[in-house]
This record gives structure tokens, sequence and C-alpha cells, in this order.
């Protein structure tokens, strides 16, 4: 008898910013599906979230979520677990692109970027942690980002947020270890969605300088997150795997 390790039967998947057709997020809620689990579509209400579940069917919940808000990710949390069970899974997916340097960015714009990009991490796990502990295990996947790798050509707010989540993914898999409960994360490069300003053209000129000389596609990020999500990637915590075709080898 063959085990399928990236079986995800029975297992509750929350992913938070899926609620964008096209989106990174949303590509995951249909592969998580596709391998048996029943999937949390997190996101703002003014999100298409509720499109994307009609397009998912009944093995998918739209739930709405402020990541950057306590009160919103206890909700959300009760919300998923009155309708699905407890949480298996969780996928920090929602962030948000600020294209600009040290000196174009305000106080504010720094602001908003880390509370969704970096806070947002930090009270996702939080808000989920205590329900994994109780049920003897979980997996965290942290999507960050290639511009949480290096310094030349990133953008000030964003690439702070992206090494931050880096940082918090070693510490919390460190700290949940002997809670059965694995932590990592996902640095793409650049991935073909609607985050990339400029649309096509935008992202034909990106390609040129990846060494593979395309941008990923949306379902190749959440092959990835699916298989840390798995049992097969069950002795891996606390680890990142890039995802640049070679960008910043």
């Amino acid at each position: 008898m063959v085990v399928d390790l990236m079986d995800l039967s029975g297992k509750v998947a929350l992913i938070t910013g899926a609620g964008s057709k096209g989106g990174q997020g949303a590509a995951e809620a249909r592969l998580f599906i596709e391998h048996g689990a029943r999937v949390v579509v997190a996101d703002l209400p003014s999100s298409q979230g509720a499109e994307v579940v009609a397009d998912l069917g009944s093995e998918a919940l739209f739930v709405e979520l402020d990541v950057t808000d306590e009160a919103s990710w206890t909700n959300a949390v009760t919300a998923a677990t009155e309708d699905f069970g407890s949480i298996d899974i969780l996928v920090n997916n929602a962030g948000v692109w600020l294209a600009r340097g040290l000196l174009e960015t305000s106080k504010a714009d720094y602001e908003r970027v880390v509370a969704i990009n970096q806070t947002g991490v930090f009270l996702g796990m939080a808000a989920v942690v205590p329900g994994m502990k109780a049920a003897g295990g979980g997996s965290i996947v942290n999507i960050c980002s290639v511009a949480g790798m290096k310094g030349g050509g990133q953008p000030f707010a964003y690439a702070a947020s992206k090494w931050a989540v880096r940082g918090m993914t070693r510490v919390a898999a460190y700290e949940l270890a002997p809670h059965n409960i694995r932590v990592n994360a996902i640095s793409p490069g650049v991935v073909d969605t609607p985050m990339i300003e400029g649309g096509r053209e935008a992202l034909k000129s990106l390609a040129a300088n990846i060494p593979m000389g395309r941008v990923a596609r949306p379902e190749e990020i959440a092959a990835i997150a699916l298989f840390l999500a798995s049992d097969a990637s069950s002795y891996i915590s606390g680890t990142e795997i890039t995802a640049d075709a070679a960008l910043t080898a």
C-alpha cells in the first residue's frame, strides 16, 4: 500500500490573504482542498473571499480577518473552529507591497507595512498555537520573500518586514518544537499575482533579470506550502525554502 505523505484528509487549514482571485493564497487553498483539507479563506471583507470560496466549494469557508487586529484574529479562529473544527495548519500568506526606499517611506507607510507583513504573522501564530498545543501538534507556514534575504535594490519597509518574519519563524520553531508544532517559511522571488504593480509589462521586465527567464506561477509556491504543511516534511522545522529560480544564487 502506497502512503501519500501529502494527504491532508481530516486537516483544517487557515490561509490568510487568500481572498484574491489569481493570488497565491487562493492557489494554496485550491491545492490544499485537492489534497483532502478543509480550508478557511481568511481575508478582509472588501476582498474577493466570498467569490473564491464559491469557486472552491463546500470544503472552503470564508471568514473576515484583519491580520493587524488581535480581536479580529480571535473572532476568525473561533468562527473557523465552530464550522470546521480545530486548526491544524496556518499559512500566513497575507501581505502588502510598498515599492519605496528609505527616504521615500513615511512613518505611516512603514507602520502599515509592518502591521500587515510582520505583526500579522505574530498575531496569527499566537492565535492558533493554543489550539494546536491542545490537539497535539500542527504546522505553520510563513510566507517571506527574497527581499528579506538581501539589501541591495529592495523596498525599505517591505524588506524590513520580511527579514523580521524570517527571524520569527526560527524562534517560534525552536519554542514550539516540544509541542510537535512545526514552523517553516517560504521565500519566493517574483510571483505572477495581482500584488505586482504594472501588470504584464512589469512582469516581463522583472523576468529579464531572473536566471530561469520567467516569474513563478502561484501554483508553484502553493506546492511548496503543501509540502511544508504535510507529513512529507514531518522532520523539518525552523527552516525556509527559497523559490526564486536562482535569482539569489
